[in-house]
């Protein structure tokens, strides 16, 4: 099944930028398709292939930063070619 995740990494300190660059610079470097923005980043693949990986990062980050908020939204299918008809 294919899906579409969007990921957000709030670490809670004020040197907040660099653990959020390298937790992007991970997923850059997956086999999967990744999209960035200002707010968030999305990562889109088979439903295990991408859990798997994400699980292993945000796992490595929350062990790396002591305060740090995930926050995930999953989707079924590939939206990242997602075109609006509205």
């Amino acid at each position: 099944m294919k899906v579409s995740i969007d990921i957000s990494m709030y670490p809670l300190h004020k040197d907040f930028e660099k653990p959020i660059i390298e937790f992007i610079k991970k997923l850059r470097n997956s086999n999967f398709i990744v999209e960035e923005n200002g707010l968030s980043t999305q990562i889109f693949g088979e439903y295990l292939e991408v859990m798997d990986f994400i699980n292993k990062h945000i796992h490595q980050a929350l062990l790396d930063e002591k305060n740090c908020v995930f926050i995930l939204k999953i989707v079924t299918e590939d939206r990242s070619h997602h075109d609006p008809t509205y």
